[in-house]
């Protein structure tokens, strides 16, 4: 594809085969891709061919192999075995730039932007031969509007909502004249209205001879947008689908093997109990140029209820974290847990009270990389009840009774009894984190982004605990830029935006739409949807 170009007629076909699919244009084929991490086998003979104008989904769950396969298309892998064919012709792709040579590029998960320059410096950055600055901002301007997506080539990126630097990425690519984008969680942090935007320059993309291939945990835009679906299960392909006529909850039983249980919200008490964590007119000013001011939040959460935060990414959802666990304090009376002013009280002293806290980032803030798991049990259990510390001293039999307890109550995989934290995959380290507190059964739980890189099934597990232990009489705030995660377990939904907290409403009576025009910036969103 080459940014412009029309060739509809190349859309694969998609009916006929086994699957529901013709044989269509190969664009990218795998065939017995191998890859081996010692005794780990991260793909296992893998076959796949994505052709010339298909969005391909690439599904599974946590550690099913999908992030090595793509890193061996993309050249930051080399595969063990099997080969690569690109345009029917085997390729060794040694690096990503001979993979954007090749005309196949990426738009990762997580950003690649420096926050100091600006659209067009960062642009610029990725392209082999970038030429006049003027003249590349000019063809920045035409192609993000041309496909939906524009951008203002002067702005700052720090200066940017999320999902404004998600579409600088995606131009990034597009202007490398890409023939294959691979999509990891695109839309994990767009609001409703902009994933929509993104669905229509992703079809508007296939039609005219560009191939995607997609890896998303949301099923239900898979089933939306996507022409065919490849199923890792433990390395190996298991199955491979026509979306559209399936459903989210017969393609996470592909992905699973098993029925994926379903989250049941139980018996809401018509009469709350006391309210346990009490935010009032909490501010806080931003500690860096790039951190976000909280301005008057005000929130109670009572005992009983999940109360749910939506918002897009960088609007205050960590600094609000921080402030809440201890790590950031703020004026004592702005915040309460259990009636008690605990605004400058430290993070044990609120563990001592029961509760506990649950980090976006859970490598290197809500887990230390090279330490064992049971001495990250330790790390944020020491100052409760649990029998860790005893006068003084660890008990290392507690400790390792603990992690096998949270390994097999979450389903944690692991190659070998109490590894490192980094040697587990994301999705694991998740199920590692969350489990560890949920644990405890505290009777506040804040958790921030609680399924993030989390698959089908374990999502399940871990919303369902969550729904459960509130039951049970705690109070638990989620922060979450999942609304399909928000809208299954919360009881009442609130929105942050720019740093403030919208009034909490019933998530009966909320509707997808009113919370992406919050998310977006109420009245500013609205104008921008007419």
């Amino acid at each position: 594809m080459r940014v412009g170009e029309q060739d509809k007629s190349s859309k694969a076909a998609l009916s006929g085969s086994p699957f529901g699919r013709e044989e269509g244009e190969s664009l990218l084929e795998a065939r017995g891709l191998t890859k081996r991490f010692g005794d780990i086998l991260a793909n296992d003979q893998v076959n796949l061919r994505i052709n010339k104008g298909e969005i391909h989904a690439l599904l599974g769950e946590n550690g099913a192999g999908k992030s090595t396969l793509v890193k061996m298309f993309y050249g930051s892998l080399d595969p063990d075995g099997g080969e690569i064919l690109w345009r029917g012709k085997p390729v060794r792709i040694s690096s990503p730039g001979e993979a954007r040579a090749l005309g196949i590029g990426m738009v990762f998960q997580h950003f690649s932007l420096f926050e100091a320059l600006t659209v067009v410096e960062n642009i610029a950055l990725a392209l082999p031969n970038p030429g006049n600055m003027k003249l590349l901002a000019q063809r920045i301007s035409d192609v993000s509007a041309d496909y939906g997506l524009p951008l203002n080539p002067q702005d700052v990126v720090a200066d940017l909502p999320v999902g404004i630097r998600q579409r600088i990425e995606i131009v990034r690519c597009l202007l490398q004249e890409p023939d294959l984008i691979i999509m990891d969680e695109p839309t994990s942090v767009l609001t409703p209205q902009e994933a929509d935007r993104l669905f229509l320059t992703l079809q508007r993309l296939a039609s005219e001879g560009c191939a995607v291939l997609y890896i998303s945990h949301r099923l239900e835009e898979v089933k939306r947008i996507c022409h065919h679906a490849t199923i890792l299960r433990h390395g190996k392909v298991v199955s491979e689908c026509d979306p559209s006529v399936e459903t989210p909850s017969s393609l996470a039983r592909m992905m699973v093997g098993s029925e994926v249980m379903v989250v049941s919200q139980g018996a809401l008490s018509l009469k709350r109990g006391d309210v346990r964590l009490r935010l009032k007119n909490l501010s806080s000013p931003a500690l860096t140029p790039f951190a976000t001011a909280l301005a008057n939040i005000g929130l109670e959460v009572h005992a009983g209820e999940v109360v749910a935060i939506a918002g897009v990414a960088g609007n205050g959802q960590s600094e609000l974290f921080d402030v809440i666990s201890g790590e950031v304090p703020v004026n004592p009376d702005m915040l309460e847990i259990d009636g008690q002013a605990a605004g400058k009280r430290d993070i044990n002293w609120r563990r001592k009270q029961n509760a506990a806290f649950v980090p976006e980032e859970r490598l290197g803030h809500g887990a230390v990389p090279g330490m064992k798991l049971t001495g990250n049990i330790v790390l944020t259990r020491h100052a409760t009840r649990d029998g860790l510390i005893s006068k003084g001293f660890l008990s290392r039999t507690r400790s390792s009774t603990l992690e096998k307890k949270v390994k097999t109550n979450y389903d944690v995989r692991m190659s070998h009894d109490d590894p490192e934290a980094r040697s587990l995959s994301g999705g694991n380290l998740q199920k590692f984190v969350v489990g560890r507190e949920l644990d405890r059964n505290p009777g506040i739980l804040v958790v921030n982004q609680p399924t993030w890189g989390v698959d089908a099934g374990a999502s399940a597990l871990i919303r369902q605990a969550l729904i459960d232990l509130a039951r049970s009489g705690s109070a638990v705030l989620v922060i979450s830029q999942d609304l399909d995660e928000i809208f299954e377990i919360a009881d009442r939904i609130a929105v942050i935006s720019r740093g403030q907290l919208s009034a909490p409403e019933n998530a009966q009576t909320m509707t997808r739409e009113k919370v992406g025009l919050l998310m977006a910036g109420g009245a500013e969103a609205k104008a921008e949807a007419l």
